[in-house]
């Protein structure tokens, strides 16, 4: 039997991804983010309040990094969800990870993350439901380490963990249980 959770905003897994920017005097800021992700094949949406210096940021530059967060580094990745930049100015510094400028947008990418996104701004949304940003992929940065022979990336390899909305808990991923567009075929025969 079902029981009424009420609403909630339960999915899961949650990505943990890192919004990095550049504040007004060129020092980076990063902020870690649950609630976005793929809506396109090369666009990402971002789902956070205005208030943020990451939003401040991101209207004033038109560009971000989004980093996929790993284990090694996970004391850095949930201290950018609890440290604002509007209040810390050496949020970044704290952390003790290096950035250098992307090549393609206007944004730091974070050296010690695995897996980046390059991406430019395409549209700021204010809309009843919140602040939304959608932005354009331009490039794809990631450590050989994380990469297969083939040159793709090995969620093994990558060592990410998400994040769960039910208790505020995060979790390594990573384990393999089927194959995409292959595991249920079977069903497709009458």
């Amino acid at each position: 039997m079902k029981k009424d959770l009420g609403v909630k905003p339960y999915v899961f897994p949650m990505p943990v991804l890192l919004i990095s920017t550049y504040n007004a005097d060129n020092t980076v800021d990063v902020m870690n983010m649950a609630w976005g992700g793929v809506c396109g094949s090369n666009m990402v949406a971002l789902n956070i309040d205005e208030d943020h210096k990451t939003s401040q940021n991101i209207k004033e530059r038109m560009a971000f990094t989004l980093s996929v967060a790993d284990i090694p580094h996970i004391e850095a990745a949930d201290f950018f969800g609890i440290a604002s930049g509007n209040k810390m100015a050496d949020k970044f510094e704290r952390s003790g990870l290096h950035a250098v400028k992307s090549e393609k947008v206007d944004a730091p990418v974070v050296e010690e993350f695995p897996l980046t996104l390059e991406c430019k701004v395409v549209e700021c949304q204010n809309t009843v439901y919140g602040f939304r940003v959608l932005g354009e992929i331009v490039g794809v940065l990631a450590e050989e380490s994380v990469l297969d022979d083939k040159g793709k990336v090995d969620p093994k390899r990558l060592n990410a963990f998400v994040f769960d909305q039910f208790q505020s808990g995060y979790y390594a991923i990573g384990e393999k249980v089927g194959q995409a567009w292959h595991t249920g075929a079977g069903l497709m025969k009458g």
